[in-house]
């Protein structure tokens, strides 16, 4: 199924929180989405964990674990979900998703090798962005 075929099955909530993590361009938490929501008739935290929830499955969002926020998928489409790469800058809050499979191939040997049943691995690099860097 596309991002599209996906878009138009979503449910109403799930549309609005994947608008609402669409229009923010930068990492929210659950309770930063229910305050932009709550015009909305959101009110309560489970409305948009849900949300948040099938969002994940379907690939088209994600959760930085570090910043316990979530960010809408910069490419759903071309890449696997269970592995997956950030690069977060510390001083302005960019976040960059990126998929290097050479990484992503020496998690998945290090799991094999340890015989370690890997189900989901997301890495997140902390530092500050080119932008951040050259002020």
């Amino acid at each position: 199924m596309t991002e599209n075929e996906l878009a138009q099955d979503l449910t109403r909530n799930q549309a609005l929180v994947l608008d609402a993590l669409a229009d923010a361009g930068a990492p929210l938490s659950a309770y930063s989405i229910l305050d932009r929501l709550r015009g909305e008739g959101f009110r309560a935290p489970l409305q948009v964990y849900r949300a948040l929830d099938k969002l994940q499955e379907y690939g088209l969002v994600h959760r930085l674990e570090s910043l316990n926020a979530f960010i809408v998928c910069s490419h759903p489409d071309c890449v696997p979900h269970d592995s997956i790469i950030f690069a977060i800058c510390e001083q302005c809050g960019a976040v960059t998703e990126f998929a290097d499979k050479a990484m992503i191939r020496d998690v998945r040997k290090w799991a094999d090798a340890e015989h370690f049943h890997l189900t989901k691995s997301v890495i997140e690099l902390r530092g500050t962005c080119r932008r951040c860097s050259a002020n």
